[in-house]
């Protein structure tokens, strides 16, 4: 029988096994880099996305309200809504990036019915309840979950509680638990704001006006958490107000304030839970 090409040596086997572990261990390494690359290339690509949609919204609420801030508070506002009904952390700050972009589908409505000083006609009423499908057509089906919950908001938030809304006349807990706190912070921000048909109302009006709402436009749970803790929600507004220019500058940047921290600091401070019983008190 022929001798063996080689003879293993002692130590021969600890020597190839020495040297395959380190090689996994590079090879780990690398997948390791590629994977954080990865990940930080398409956390990247989300942001540029979010920030190019915010931007479309903000163009849209310009040619609505005159004023970008509006949006900003809807976020904030969405955002301590959806702590204060008790969902989670990451979906209320979800929320927050999301609720600006529900009316983005306003950027496909002529400016001769979003602006018109008087009340729509039957043609202009329709052109402008498109907006809702618009919005969702724009941000698309993304597998992204904060474009997703966008998309929800913007086709679901003028959806009615008693199923008199648009655009498919949801009713109750059908409508999605984004889009029915959405419309409480919007019609409530929007009442407060000068629009081209009317003056701003005053905040207690504002809160009576959505109290008469409670189970015909709105979910009563939300607008109960709203009158509940008003004072901290129109502080919040005033906060967000005050910071009008950091707010637009940090429109997809880190947040202004920390929003759980906020209502936790203004409940726990006496002087700061007065009721809102003066109607000319925080008016915008």
């Amino acid at each position: 029988m022929d001798a063996p090409l080689h003879t293993p040596l002692p130590g021969d086997a600890n020597r190839f096994d020495t040297a395959s572990a380190a090689q996994m261990e590079r090879l780990v390494m690398d997948l390791r880099q590629m994977y954080h690359e990865r990940n930080a290339a398409l956390e990247e690509v989300a942001g540029a996305h979010h920030e190019a949609l915010l931007r479309l919204a903000l163009a849209a609420d310009y040619r609505d309200t005159d004023t970008g801030v509006h949006i900003i508070r809807i976020g904030y506002l969405s955002e301590a809504l959806a702590l204060l009904l008790g969902l989670s952390a990451e979906t209320a700050t979800l929320l927050r990036k999301a609720a600006p972009m529900h009316d983005i589908g306003k950027i496909g409505v002529p400016d001769a019915v979003l602006k018109k000083p008087g009340p729509l006609d039957p043609g202009e009423r329709q052109l402008m309840n498109r907006h809702a499908e618009i919005g969702a057509h724009i941000l698309g089906r993304s597998r992204i979950p904060l474009f997703q919950m966008a998309a929800e908001v913007a086709q679901h938030h003028h959806e009615r509680w008693d199923g008199r809304g648009y655009p498919a006349g949801l009713f109750g807990e059908s409508i999605p638990i984004t889009g029915r706190i959405v419309a409480v912070a919007d019609y409530v921000d929007a009442l407060t704001m000068d629009r081209v048909y009317r003056p701003a109302f005053s905040t207690a009006a504002a809160l009576t006006m959505l109290a008469s709402e409670r189970g015909r436009s709105f979910d009563p749970r939300i607008v109960d958490a709203f009158l509940a803790h008003a004072p901290a929600l129109v502080a919040l507004r005033q906060s967000i107000d005050r910071s009008q220019h950091g707010a637009l500058d940090s429109i997809a940047g880190a947040p202004l304030l920390d929003v759980r921290r906020f209502l936790v600091d203004f409940e726990t401070d006496p002087a700061r839970r007065a009721p809102l019983t003066n109607p000319a008190e925080a008016a915008s």
